[in-house]
């Protein structure tokens, strides 16, 4: 029963999310200016974002619900594995570069992530 009731709820909402994550990842690569061939949403239970390797760019439709400076940080840290397929130093002056307040915005993403 609960299991459906996700499902309603992520198919009521991912159409949604997908127009404010669309135009989130617009405004951001404006800056970055990365190639992203598809950008799919997602209902996962653990992930907020991630990207494959070929370029696409996956999220979970549950960002809606978060304050928009945290679906922000989520959006850039996806587009900069465009560039760095990692978490070293430089993947982090990545994303320092458009959110220089990037700690503060995964510790809320963290919190978000215990409610």
């Amino acid at each position: 029963m609960l299991r459906r009731r996700n499902h309603r709820h992520y198919v009521r909402h991912k159409e949604e999310a997908r127009a404010a994550i669309l135009a989130r990842v617009a405004h951001y690569n404006r800056y970055y200016n990365h190639s992203v061939r598809r950008i799919f949403i997602k209902n996962s239970k653990s992930r907020w974002g991630s990207c494959s390797s070929a370029g696409n760019l996956n999220f979970n439709y549950k960002l809606i619900f978060l304050p928009q400076e945290v679906l922000d940080y989520v959006v850039v840290h996806e587009l900069c594995h465009l560039k760095e397929f990692n978490h070293g130093p430089e993947f982090w002056a990545l994303v320092g570069q458009v959110l220089p307040n990037h700690k503060a915005l995964r510790r809320l993403l963290r919190l978000a992530e215990r409610t």
